[in-house]
């Protein structure tokens, strides 16, 4: 059993396809280095990331699959699951030698890749439903997030539409980074010092200092309306907890 090991990124992905063909092997996983290796591994393959075999392997990607299941790749990725490294190496191996593949979901790898990209929309869509701006004093809106996949780039084009005339700041806690909107373009930033800033990455909330007296009269009017339209006879919390997941409970106003 011949185990390839990459540095986790997705140019190292590219690059372990590229070493595959040009070694003329298919090795039985893709493993990112500390993994533990499989019991009866006999060899492995240290893959070193290089830009320009990424390069080539993605060129070649293209040329070969719809615009749709390009996308469908890029967005795997971005849950950050260990699981989907070695389905997706053996999806891509699979496109080089059968073709286009995205649509054979009786494959076990175009299925895994497909439905771990559903996942991550589905994420996706949650973060529009579930983000919670607060308004500071100088007209800035933050929202704090921390999704299980790494969504923020898939989200913001929504955000910069539909907020277009505000800024407004959507940072990722579990990420360590965020995008900041100043009402013309958007940037992606991060903190040097994330004990210094001015909300708590525990629960999104703004300090007071910087909390504009307006948002916290909303907040609390929010609450009142959330608490007013709840029917007790008809709660079904199990149904609330499919709907809305409590791991996002922490940064919603309505929860708090």
């Amino acid at each position: 059993m011949t185990i390839y090991l990459f540095d986790g990124t997705m140019d190292g992905l590219l690059t372990a396809v590229f070493d595959a063909f040009s070694l003329k092997e298919q090795p039985e996983e893709l493993l990112t280095e500390g993994d533990a290796l499989p019991l009866f591994c006999e060899r492995t393959y240290q893959v070193t990331t290089d830009e320009e075999k990424a390069r080539r392997v993605w060129t070649g990607l293209e040329k070969k699959l719809t615009r749709e299941a390009m996308k469908l790749i890029s967005v795997s990725w971005l849950s950050e699951l260990k699981e989907l490294n070695t389905p997706l190496f053996r999806y891509v191996c699979k496109v080089f030698r059968q073709g286009d593949i995205s649509r054979n979901f009786a494959d076990a790898d175009v299925l895994a890749v497909t439905n771990i990209a559903r996942r991550v929309l589905h994420e996706q869509l949650r973060m529009k439903q579930f983000i919670r701006f607060q308004k500071a004093k100088d007209g800035t809106y933050l929202a704090v997030v921390s999704p299980d996949h790494n969504v923020l780039p898939i989200i913001i084009d929504h955000f910069q539409d539909r907020f277009n005339d505000q800024p407004w700041l959507i940072y990722d806690a579990k990420r360590h980074y965020g995008f900041n909107y100043d009402g013309k373009t958007v940037i992606r930033i991060t903190f040097e010092d994330e004990s210094a800033v001015p909300f708590s990455l525990e629960n999104g909330k703004l300090n007071e200092e910087v909390l504009s007296s307006d948002d916290q009269l909303l907040q609390n009017l929010w609450r009142t309306y959330f608490k007013a339209i709840c029917i007790k006879e008809r709660m079904n919390p199990r149904k609330q907890l499919n709907d809305m997941p409590r791991r996002y409970w922490k940064y919603m106003t309505e929860k708090q």
